[in-house]
């Protein structure tokens, strides 16, 4: 491989990262189409002509599913994703996206009872200003 085609495949890898990252926020269907049209441009990138290489696209439909919750394997699926990504915030980004599920599906924490205002009794216990004073 040349090593001036290594920074385009790296940067189209990276486009593809970020729209699977895209579509793990917005669980949008336009996000997902973009996702795979980004896949297929990765796939192409060997420059078969058959179109017989389709990793990207299939994993990125495998992806979509398990993003959206619906495939039976899915933690396995994002897990072998997020061990690919090799940039830390883009990993972190993509595991909090995922996780915002949870997050909603928990009951919001219990607020603190705030105390009681405490009236005329502000200075009790104090000194008083005459004894003070004296």
């Amino acid at each position: 491989m040349r090593e001036d085609a290594t920074e385009p495949e790296s940067k189209l890898l990276r486009a593809w990262q970020l729209a699977v990252l895209r579509f793990a926020v917005t669980r949008d269907d336009d996000d997902r189409m973009h996702a795979l049209g980004v896949a297929g441009e990765v796939d192409r990138l060997g420059g078969a002509v058959d179109d017989a290489f389709h990793f990207f696209r299939r994993t990125t439909a495998e992806l979509c599913v398990a993003i959206s919750g619906r495939g039976a394997d899915q933690d396995a699926v994002v897990r072998r994703f997020l061990a690919q990504i090799d940039h830390v915030r883009l990993r972190r980004a993509v595991e909090a996206a995922i996780a915002k599920d949870n997050v909603r599906d928990c009951t919001p924490p219990k607020l603190v009872a705030s105390r009681v205002k405490p009236g005329n009794d502000l200075w009790r216990g104090l000194p008083s200003r005459r004894a003070a004073g004296t």
